[in-house]
C-alpha cells in the first residue's frame, strides 16, 4: 500500500497531490513554532545559553518532523519544509540555536539516507547560514517584519539555486517538478513562523518591563500564599530585612523575620484578608525601627477563590520622602498607562468616564470619539448602535442599552467582535467605592490562531483518513466505518453486503509498464468503483496495494452482484492494455459476502472472511470472475467479470 505521505513522480496530478501534503507539512512547522511561543516564557528564568539551546532543539525538532512528513518526489529524494525552521533558528536564536537545530536536523537526514542525502544536507547548511546572516544583519536591533520578509526571499532564492545546481536534484528534475510549491511553502512557513516569533518577542519585552517595574519599585512589594509565606518580593523588601537576594526570602514568613508578638499580629490581619476577601488598606506597621503604611489585597483565581494576597508597603517615616515617592509613583503610572498596549477606562458609580487612555479610544474605531472623560456609558452604547460597530445587537435597542449599562458595575469578562471582524476582550472589575475599571485588549490574533489551529486539525484528520493516491477512504477509516455500519444494520436487522476486489496480475502490470502506470491504473479502478455505487451510505475503500473493498448497507446479495457487474463493465470499457494478462487487458476478480441479523451482531468480521474466501476462489478458478459466499456456507455460481 502506498502511504498517503508519499507521492511518486507522475506529472501535474502528482504536483497537485503534493500541494495537499505540503499543507499538512506547513501546518506542522507552524504548530511547532507556535508551541515554542507558548512555552518560551518558561525559559526566561534560565540562562541566555539555556534559552537559545532550547529554541535550537525545538527548531531542529520542527525540521525533523517536517522530514518525517516529507513527500518522496524521487527514490531517495524527499521534499519538505525542513529549511524554514533552520533559517528562523539562525535569525532569531543566533549561533547557539542555529548550531543545535542544524546538527539535529542534519544528523537525522544523514540517518535517513537516500540518493539526495548530501544535497539535502548542503541545502540545510545553506538555510542555516542565511538565518545567521539575518541574525548578523539585525544584531544591533530587534528584527521586524521586513527582516522576516527578506529572510523568506533569501531562503527562496537559495532553494531555487540548490535545485538548479546540485547534481542529484538536477538529475531528478526537482525544480521543474515541485520547485514552485517547495519554494512557496518554505517561504510562507518562514513568514508565518517569523510573525509568531516577532509577536513572542513583543510579549517577552512587555513581561520584562512589568517584572522590572515590580522589582525596582520604590515601595516594598510582595506576594504571599494562603499561609502567609512569601512567594515573591521586590528588591526593597530584601534590603529592609537585610537579605542579599529575593530568592532567600521565598518560603519565609513574618515569624522568620521579626518578633513573635508582631508576627502573630500581622499573621492574624493577613488571614482575615484571606478568609473574608476584604482588602486591608493603609494599616500601620512598625518594623526594623521604621513606620510603614501597608495595604494588602486578596488574590483570586478564575473561579473567584482566594489563593493568596498581594501587599504594598510604604515607608512613612519621613513625610517629605513619602510625598516625593507618591509623585514619582503617580508619574510612573501615567507613563505606564500611556505606553501599555491595553486600553483602560474608569467609570464612576453613575456610569460616567473618570479616566481613559488613548488605547481605549483606539480600540473602538467607530465610537472612540465619544469615549472621553465625562461621557456616560449609555451615550457611548447608543453611538455603537448607530454606527453598527458591534454586529448582532437585538432589535430592542433601548432594552439592550439599559441592560448593558446596568451590567457595567459588575465583575465580568467578555469577548466582543467588531464590525470589521476584529475581536476585543473586555475585563471589568468593580472597586469598593463603586467605580468600575474596564481593561480592553485586542485578541484578534488569538482568535485567528484558534481558527487556524482548528482548520489545521480538520485538515490533519482528513489526511489521516484518506488514501493519498486514489483519494478513497483508507484502511483505518474503513475499519471504523465497517464497525459502525455493521452495528447499525444489526440493530435494524437489514442485509449488509461487502465486495472485495483485487486487480488481476497487477504485479506483472507494474513490472511491465512501471510504477507510474500502475498508480494510474489504481486511480482508474478506484474511479470505476466509485461510479458503480450511488448511495451516500455506500463506501469504497482502498484495502491494500491493489485490493479494494466496497460495503453496501441495506443491500442484498443480489444487489451486491449488480454493483459488482456494473463495476466489471465499466472496467472493461476502460480497456486498459495488459500484455501480462491472459485477457490482454486489466481485469479484476471480485468476492461477495452478505449477512443479516445474528451474524452481524455476533461476528461481523465473518463478512470480511467470506468475501476474502470468495475472492480467493474467483482468482484460483480463472480470475476475471465474480463469486459470492455467505457466512452460512452457501456458494453462488461464478460469473465472468467482464
Amino acid at each position: 500500500m502506498i502511504s498517503s505521505l508519499h507521492v511518486l513522480e507522475g506529472g501535474s496530478s502528482a504536483v497537485n497531490g503534493n500541494w495537499t501534503q505540503f499543507g499538512g507539512n506547513l501546518s506542522f512547522v507552524c504548530l511547532a513554532i507556535s508551541l515554542w511561543a507558548l512555552f518560551s516564557i518558561q525559559f526566561q528564568r534560565r540562562s541566555f545559553r539555556q534559552e537559545k539551546i532550547a529554541f535550537g532543539i525545538i527548531a531542529g525538532g520542527a525540521s525533523i518532523g517536517s522530514i518525517l512528513l516529507a513527500v518522496e518526489f524521487h527514490p531517495g529524494i524527499y521534499i519538505d519544509l525542513r529549511f524554514s525552521p533552520l533559517a528562523l533558528a539562525g535569525m532569531f536564536g543566533g549561533p547557539i540555536a542555529a548550531a543545535f537545530a542544524a546538527v539535529l536536523a542534519m544528523a537525522f537526514r544523514f540517518a535517513v539516507g537516500g540518493t539526495a542525502m548530501v544535497d539535502g544536507i548542503i541545502t540545510m547548511a545553506l538555510a542555516t547560514g542565511i538565518g545567521l546572516a539575518g541574525h548578523a544583519w539585525t544584531r544591533n536591533r530587534s528584527p521586524g517584519f521586513i527582516d522576516v520578509a527578506l529572510l523568506s526571499l533569501a531562503l527562496g532564492v537559495a532553494l531555487a539555486l540548490s535545485m538548479a545546481a546540485l547534481p542529484t536534484l538536477v538529475n531528478a528534475h526537482v525544480l521543474a517538478g515541485v520547485g514552485f510549491p517547495l519554494i512557496a511553502l518554505n517561504c510562507l512557513a518562514t513568514v508565518l513562523g517569523g510573525c509568531v516569533l516577532l509577536k513572542t518577542q513583543q510579549w517577552e519585552l512587555e513581561r520584562s518591563i512589568l517584572v522590572t517595574a515590580f522589582s525596582q519599585s520604590p515601595d516594598y512589594l510582595y506576594v504571599k500564599d494562603r499561609n502567609s509565606r512569601f512567594i515573591t518580593v521586590n528588591e526593597n523588601m530584601t534590603r529592609l530585612f537585610r537579605f542579599r537576594t529575593t530568592a532567600e526570602m521565598t518560603g519565609l514568613s513574618d515569624f522568620n523575620l521579626m518578633s513573635r508578638p508582631l508576627a502573630e499580629k500581622l499573621y492574624y490581619l493577613e488571614q482575615q484578608v484571606i478568609d473574608t476577601g476584604v482588602p486591608l488598606i493603609d494599616s500601620t506597621e512598625y518594623i526594623e525601627g521604621r513606620f510603614l503604611l501597608a495595604s494588602k489585597v486578596p488574590l483570586r483565581d478564575k473561579q473567584g477563590r482566594v489563593i493568596g494576597l498581594a501587599g504594598v508597603t510604604r515607608d512613612v517615616t519621613e513625610r517629605t520622602t513619602l510625598e516625593r515617592e507618591l509623585r514619582e509613583s503617580k508619574n510612573l503610572l501615567s507613563h505606564a498607562m500611556a505606553g501599555m498596549s491595553d486600553g483602560i477606562a474608569m467609570y464612576d458609580s453613575n456610569g460616567f468616564i473618570l479616566f481613559c487612555n488613548e488605547q481605549y479610544r483606539d480600540a473602538f474605531p467607530l465610537s472612540g470619539h465619544v469615549r472621553v472623560v465625562g461621557a456616560h456609558i449609555s451615550d457611548i452604547l447608543r453611538r455603537v448602535v448607530e454606527t453598527g460597530e458591534r454586529p448582532g445587537i437585538p432589535d430592542d435597542v433601548e432594552g439592550w442599552i439599559k441592560a448593558a449599562t446596568a451590567s457595567l458595575h459588575r465583575n465580568k469578562d467578555e469577548e466582543v467582535q467588531l464590525h470589521n471582524g476584529d475581536w476585543r476582550s473586555i475585563r471589568t472589575r468593580l472597586a469598593e467605592d463603586g467605580t468600575a475599571m474596564a481593561v480592553v485588549s485586542d485578541i484578534t490574533a488569538t482568535k485567528q490562531a484558534e481558527i487556524a489551529l482548528r482548520l489545521s486539525a480538520e485538515q490533519l484528520k482528513s489526511l489521516a483518513e484518506t488514501d493519498g493516491l486514489t483519494g478513497m477512504v483508507n484502511r483505518r477509516a474503513f475499519d471504523e466505518a465497517f464497525a459502525r455500519e455493521t452495528a447499525g444494520s444489526a440493530r435494524k436487522n437489514t442485509p449488509f453486503s461487502l465486495l472485495m476486489v483485487d486487480i488481476d496480475r497487477f504485479k506483472a502490470y507494474n513490472d511491465t509498464y512501471g510504477h507510474p502506470a500502475g498508480d494510474q491504473c489504481l486511480r482508474v479502478v478506484s474511479k470505476c468503483l466509485r461510479q458503480s455505487v450511488s448511495r451516500p451510505a455506500d463506501i469504497v475503500a482502498r484495502y491494500g496495494g491493489e485490493e479494494f473493498v466496497v460495503f453496501l448497507p441495506d443491500t442484498s446479495a443480489k444487489g451486491a452482484m449488480i454493483v459488482a457487474e456494473q463495476f466489471a463493465r465499466r472496467l472493461a470499457k476502460e480497456n486498459i492494455a495488459h500484455s501480462g494478462s491472459e485477457f490482454a487487458r486489466v481485469t479484476a476478480s471480485i468476492g461477495i459476502s452478505c449477512a443479516t441479523g445474528a451474524v452481524l451482531r455476533t461476528n461481523p468480521n465473518r463478512l470480511l472472511t467470506e468475501a476474502d474466501a470468495a475472492l480467493y476462489d474467483a482468482k484460483t478458478q480463472g480470475r476475471n470472475r465474480i463469486l459470492a459466499h455467505s457466512p452460512n456456507g452457501e456458494r453462488h455460481p461464478i460469473k465472468e467479470a467482464g
